[in-house]
């Protein structure tokens, strides 16, 4: 079996991790550029010969050897890039509340049918078992209602965790906002208003954690992190997204 089979099946497998979350309707930037780039290698690994010839040929060229010049330097930018913010989210993600002088927010995500979706229900269960071992803390959850959604994220937030055994009176609803912006501030103005203790613990997927933070810093939050578990069959591609939500938002927020 030909050495270079290996990473094409590598690079296919990489390609079919990314293509999977479209089967529940999930499709966004980091699929699809997880798609694009996977391929690309995979196609690259089976036609090795031909691609290297084909480099060879533009490496004779002056205008080729710059392209290609440049197009490296990009790629490997872009890879380091890539590393220092997932090492960032890393760190983001591993930030639990010192004590029980917090309050919890917890970030809304999509709601079907009524229910929680499997990433808000991933998130109201790390919720529900910090709150369940710190009784003196109190929650926001945050979330609006979307035009396909039969009640607000946080309505339906409060009543599972209700269901759960968690004290109504314990929880405050924020269902007016529509992004993770509008979570954390609306989410802070009833933290002032109900004399809340000020610093926030973020409850959100592992990915979303260095964003929020952000976002909430920016707000002058300060601000701890307990994540919820993502489905391993997800996190790829929202990984990646927030690569680009990340590099946005130090550039244009």
């Amino acid at each position: 079996m030909s050495l270079k089979l290996i990473p094409t099946a590598l690079f296919s497998g990489l390609f079919l991790l990314f293509l999977m979350p479209a089967a529940v309707g999930i499709i966004n930037l980091g699929n699809c550029s997880g798609m694009a780039l996977s391929l690309s290698l995979a196609v690259i690994c089976l036609f090795w010969e031909r691609f290297a010839a084909f480099i060879g040929r533009c490496w004779e060229k002056s205008i080729g050897k710059a392209v290609l010049l440049f197009l490296g330097i990009g790629l490997i930018l872009c890879a380091v890039l890539a590393v220092m913010i997932s090492i960032s989210m890393v760190r983001a993600a591993k930030d639990p509340p010192k004590d029980e002088n917090t309050t919890v927010i917890v970030l809304g995500c999509k709601v079907r049918d009524g229910a929680p979706s499997l990433m808000l229900f991933r998130r109201l269960q790390a919720a529900y078992d910090y709150l369940s071992e710190h009784e003196s803390v109190n929650v926001v959850v945050s979330g609006g209602q979307g035009s396909d959604e039969a009640i607000s994220e946080a309505e339906c937030m409060k009543e599972w965790l209700v269901g759960k055994g968690i004290s109504p009176e314990r929880i405050y609803m924020e269902d007016r906002s529509v992004n993770t912006e509008e979570n954390l501030r609306f989410s802070q103005q009833i933290i002032k208003d109900e004399g809340l203790p000020e610093k926030a613990t973020l409850i959100t997927d592992s990915f979303h954690q260095l964003r929020a933070k952000m976002l909430a810093e920016k707000q002058g939050m300060e601000t701890y992190s307990i994540s919820g578990r993502t489905a391993w069959y997800i996190l790829p591609t929202y990984w990646v997204r927030e690569w680009f939500g990340v590099v946005y938002y130090r550039l244009f927020g």
